[in-house]
């Protein structure tokens, strides 16, 4: 049986150009027993009409015991999803796309990076694609100093842009390991391809130049 990764595309034109590479990015195919479903997603705000009550004259809806302005406008969250159908569509690998405003305040770093850490708890293998060059932070060195981790090779030199593909990993009778696939960027050299873990023993391969360059393309940038 052959399981196919199309790559669902939503085409958005609204928020910063790291949407607009979250739905470009295609994953090849895979020919596994097990099938596999992929879901492109953006956090934006819920259009959708408001449930509540009918009652003659119009909608009543249910009052909340506590209500205070808050502005969540500026959360943003591009990923790809991958789910394993075959159990329960488990969520087996999440492709994080940075955006300027996961980078810009302590609070948002440290949402970005407890999410991520999380999803690493539950086996699921996390891919960060950070090319925000107007903030100096690295998401990827804070997620390890939240597991109580460094990388020895950014021990010199910590790049603002890079891709890292990570899962966690449990070898028979000895401690769990984390394995990290870390690549920095450079300008004018090409995106690298990033390996996308499944599962414990089958991984993909996702190239970012093909999507890099395709965005590019329908944005006009030369």
């Amino acid at each position: 049986m052959t399981a196919g990764f199309p790559g669902r595309i939503l085409f958005l034109r609204r928020g910063p150009f790291t949407a607009l590479l979250a739905v470009r990015l295609q994953l090849p195919q895979v020919y596994h027993p097990a099938p596999f479903e992929v879901d492109v997603s953006m956090l934006e705000n819920d259009d959708r009409p408001r449930v509540g009550m009918e009652r003659e004259g119009g909608t009543a809806t249910l009052a909340p015991p506590f209500t205070i302005p808050a502005d969540l406008s500026t959360l943003d969250e591009y990923e790809v999803r991958i789910h394993d159908a075959e159990r329960e569509r488990t969520l087996v690998a999440a492709i994080e796309i940075v955006s300027p405003a996961n980078k810009d305040r302590p609070e948002t770093r440290d949402q970005f990076v407890s999410k991520a850490a999380a999803l690493l708890r539950q086996d699921v293998c996390v891919a960060i694609v950070d090319i925000v060059t107007s903030r100096q932070s690295n998401l990827y060195v804070e997620l390890l100093a939240r597991l109580g981790l460094s990388d020895p090779q950014l021990s010199e030199s910590m790049p603002i842009v890079y891709v890292v593909s990570l899962r966690g990993r449990k070898p028979k009778r000895k401690s769990t390991m984390l394995d990290a696939w870390f690549f920095p960027l450079a300008v004018g050299k090409p995106l690298p391809t990033l390996p996308i873990w499944l599962s414990p023993e089958l991984h993909i391969e996702l190239p970012l130049e093909p999507s890099y360059q395709e965005t590019c393309r329908l944005l006009k940038i030369a």
